[in-house]
């Protein structure tokens, strides 16, 4: 969260690099270490992952509830990040909220976007999955 050399860390947006280095500065108190295990990507590295789950899943449609194109994906455009390990995004679910940081798929817990909106009102609810997130579309 702190690398100040990494693009995946470097090139995120700065509001959600910010909200995210408070969250994890907070965390340490209570003994939870925030890795960022992806955060922004290439386009040329996120058709790869899109690829390899297709490949993996056996077709688009399944692979979509996983890997966004890179037109669509948050990552690409720096505004999503997924953390590790179990504990630091647990500790986030709890308390992310705070930080304007959600988790925006239910079966992506590690995957957090900046909504500064849920300082004061909470995260909005999630979506089960990519392909119901009309941004995806």
């Amino acid at each position: 969260v702190f690398d100040e050399q990494h693009p995946g860390v470097t090139r995120l947006d700065p509001e959600l690099l910010a909200a995210l280095r408070a969250a994890a500065t907070d965390a340490a108190r209570d003994g939870i270490e925030f890795v960022v295990t992806s955060g922004w990507r290439s386009p040329a590295y996120q058709q790869q992952l899109l690829t390899e789950a297709i490949a993996e899943y056996g077709s688009e449609a399944e692979a979509a509830r996983w890997v966004a194109t890179p037109e669509t994906s948050a990552h690409v455009s720096g505004d999503a990040v997924d953390i590790g390990p179990a504990a630091a995004f647990a500790w986030l679910s709890g308390y992310g909220a705070a930080y304007g940081l959600c988790q925006t798929y239910g079966n992506e817990l590690w995957h957090y976007e900046l909504r500064p909106d849920a300082v004061e009102h909470g995260c909005p609810a999630m979506y089960a999955d990519p392909t119901e997130d009309p941004r995806m579309q």
